[in-house]
């Protein structure tokens, strides 16, 4: 009789874990496809104002570290509150405005939109894709994010610096390895919540939208230097 209620009891506990981890990656689903929003008005008052068009080099370097860095601290300190999703779409509208830049100077070219979309449907197959091997893959990922992190910052570090060297070859390299690097980050923050090592959806949903925003951008790039047709 003792073992079938200690029996009843793991079952319950076991039930309520996997309840609690499915209400975490369908609230971090939901923030995340409404962050895009934020983002999308973002970019287009940046393209419409021209509000970013001087933010070049080390200004613009300055502004964008600033920003983002103040905001994922803000995220932190209010991802426990009501006030911690505003905060978030506060950041991706920020985001969208800095991406801004980009997206204007890809729209440049005669087959600007179809790279913005090429782009869109490439990271949205990324993510599709990460997402089901992140439900699939039985092996703990845990010990992947130290390298990525220093491959992120190693990333970081390779795009600063080529802001002022201006090299083609340098932004493709930076390009393809954030692509590989944040496409890896995703499979790994995703395998985090499957897994209950991350039990707040705010804080889930920040780092998918990194992961997301990085890929889209230097996939973006990518198309710009290859696909740009120009008039």
């Amino acid at each position: 009789m003792t073992d079938n209620v200690q029996s009843i009891d793991r079952s319950y506990g076991y039930g309520a874990v996997a309840e609690q981890r499915n209400k975490v990656l369908r609230n971090t689903y939901w923030l995340l496809a409404i962050s895009l929003i934020p983002t999308v008005l973002g970019a287009w008052l940046g393209v419409a104002s021209g509000i970013t068009r001087s933010l070049g080099g080390g200004l613009g370097l300055l502004v964008f570290l600033g920003g983002a860095f103040g905001f994922i601290y803000a995220i932190e300190k209010t991802k426990n509150s009501a006030t911690g999703v505003p905060v978030l779409l506060g950041f991706t509208f920020f985001m969208g405005l800095m991406l801004s830049r980009m997206i204007a100077m890809v729209l440049g070219f005669k087959n600007g939109p179809e790279l913005i979309m090429t782009a869109f449907g490439g990271t949205a197959g990324v993510f599709f894709v990460m997402a089901s091997l992140s439900s699939v893959i039985k092996r703990d990922l845990s010990g992947m994010g130290k390298w990525l992190f220093v491959g992120a910052i190693a990333i970081v570090v390779g795009g600063a610096i080529n802001i002022f060297v201006g090299s083609t070859a340098g932004m493709m390299a930076i390009s393809v390895a954030a692509i590989g690097v944040f496409s890896a980050y995703m499979l790994y923050d995703l395998k985090r919540i499957v897994d209950g090592g991350e039990n707040n959806y705010i804080s889930a949903t920040l780092a998918l939208y990194l992961d997301v925003i990085n890929v889209f951008q230097s996939l973006l790039a990518l198309l710009g230097i290859f696909g740009g047709e120009r008039d």
